[in-house]
């Protein structure tokens, strides 16, 4: 199973039918190694570009990747965030991680749940905000990230055709930035 994927978890491990302990053998022999509670890999395998964003996920399974985290994921403005940030629910506890560290956003509602796309890797299943989303959410949160990052990914994400004016005004109504935005996206336009 590890040789076939990035990453195993324990509950794969214990549909096929293997018992936990030959997990902690294999650790203790140093032929696996233990990336968080639940989450394995073969130990000889380089751990992945998504690492961090995949550990994130699976310590906060109702979380979604977000901001800084997402636009580096989707490859555009030049953020490269050392920490994940990640949206929780506004009564979710926050994960207790040492590594890596996460940067925590409190969302609610429909600001929790639009925009959110689903990408395979590390071998888990990670949702991550899609880029109309992502610009959207910058301008909400530019306290924490800045108007120049927001400005950045509104002009990158609409150069590169990542999104339609459409989908970022739905986005700017659901978050509640449509107003700010709309400047931006009329010199972005015009």
């Amino acid at each position: 199973m590890a040789n076939r994927r990035e990453a195993i978890t324990a509950k794969e491990v214990a549909r096929a039918g293997i018992h936990s302990q030959q997990l902690s053998r294999l650790v203790a022999e140093g032929r696996l190694e233990r990336l968080a509670r639940g989450l394995y890999r073969l130990n000889d395998r380089p751990p992945g570009q998504f690492i961090g964003l995949a550990l994130a996920s699976r310590a906060a399974p109702r979380g979604v990747i977000c901001l800084l985290s997402a636009l580096s994921f989707h490859d555009v403005g030049t953020q490269l965030p050392h920490e994940v940030w990640i949206a929780l629910h506004r009564r979710t506890r926050i994960p207790a991680l040492k590594w890596p560290r996460l940067r925590v956003v409190r969302f609610g509602g429909d600001s929790l749940t639009a925009g959110v796309e689903r990408h395979r890797l590390e071998g888990l299943d990670i949702p991550i905000f899609g880029v109309a989303k992502t610009v959207a959410d910058c301008f909400k949160y530019r306290n924490k990230v800045g108007l120049d990052v927001a400005l950045e990914a509104l002009r990158e994400g609409w150069r590169a055709r990542r999104f339609t004016m459409e989908e970022i005004g739905r986005f700017g109504r659901i978050c509640r930035v449509e107003k700010v935005m709309r400047p931006y996206l009329e010199a972005l336009v015009a």
